[in-house]
């Protein structure tokens, strides 16, 4: 069994659905789970999906993929703009990284357009709603088996 596709959420996204629908859409995050565990079984991978308002938590998600994921990839919410915790976890990983975002944080307010985590991502998608999810999938598929 190949190391699954780590895909982590921050605070607030377990909310997702109903918090501020006219930014975040009305698709619930166990929808998005789904659609990321359809997407990553068409190219072959399978997908550990987590949230968690918790820092700690998210750290230690990323400290075990260290060795236990082929590429994570991580909407970090609002600890994108504060968590140099979250950078320096990341930097220790050697697999991929795609961060992710469901709005466009450049056009919204000024103290979200600074990114700790942009600093150890391979790439980001922002600003395309929840079809970001499915999107991140085939393009980690694609980091990870370019061939694919």
């Amino acid at each position: 069994m190949s190391k699954p596709i780590l895909i982590l959420n921050g605070p607030n996204l377990n909310l997702l659905g109903t918090r501020e629908p006219e930014i975040y859409g009305a698709t619930t995050l166990a929808q998005v789970e789904e659609m990321c565990r359809t997407e990553a079984a068409a190219h072959g991978f399978e997908i550990s999906f987590h949230q968690s308002n918790s820092e700690a938590e998210i750290v230690g998600w990323i400290q075990d993929a260290i060795s236990g994921a082929a590429g994570i990839i991580i909407n970090p919410a609002a600890f994108t703009h504060t968590s140099v915790a979250i950078l320096d976890a990341l930097k220790m990983v050697s697999c991929p990284v795609i961060e992710l975002h469901i709005s466009n944080p450049h056009a919204r307010e000024e103290f979200r357009h600074r990114s700790f985590v942009s600093l150890a991502a391979t790439g980001t998608i922002c600003g395309l709603g929840v079809a970001g999810y499915t999107l991140a999938v085939q393009a980690m598929a694609n980091l990870l088996d370019p061939a694919a």
